[in-house]
């Protein structure tokens, strides 16, 4: 089952998180404000009463007709099952509702399975000011050496 995102789904999703990312330290990046002022655009995915995936996103207030994913995480023991794609595609439905005709994402160049994805479900890496292993990134776009893969995706209408 998807539903939207709520408050009361912060302590649960932050306390596995690292975990589901073998123990990279990722907690950071999901402050409780996303759980709080997204929940239209946020979503998690429950399975047996426990939360298999979310994701984080939201409507652009500097750009009206882009949306932009945030976070996503699925449970490694519900990867290949789809759960990602449903987050995914619920976002873009709820993206297009809003008026938006742009999705936009980044991740790390070292994070492999993720470009993989990205570009599976028609998102365009953005040309970047340098490449890393043949991918265009964009350096220091998270500040102290922190170079990220920007992408962009078209929604049709």
């Amino acid at each position: 089952m998807i539903r939207n995102i709520q408050s009361s789904d912060y302590k649960k999703i932050i306390s596995v998180v690292d975990m589901w990312w073998g123990g990279r330290r990722m907690s950071d990046m999901l402050p409780k404000l996303f759980f709080v002022h997204f929940q239209q655009t946020s979503f998690v995915v429950v399975e047996d009463g426990d939360i298999v995936g979310f994701l984080v996103g939201f409507q652009s207030q500097t750009y009206s007709k882009e949306a932009y994913i945030h976070f996503v995480g699925v449970h490694p023991e519900y990867r290949k099952a789809g759960v990602a794609r449903e987050l995914y595609e619920r976002f873009f439905e709820i993206g297009k509702q809003l008026g938006c005709d742009t999705v936009r994402c980044v991740t790390s160049p070292v994070n492999k399975t993720s470009i993989a994805y990205h570009t599976r479900m028609g998102f365009v890496m953005e040309e970047g000011d340098a490449l890393q292993d043949g991918v265009p990134v964009h350096t220091d776009y998270d500040g102290r050496g922190g170079s990220r893969v920007l992408f962009v995706k078209k929604l049709e209408s």
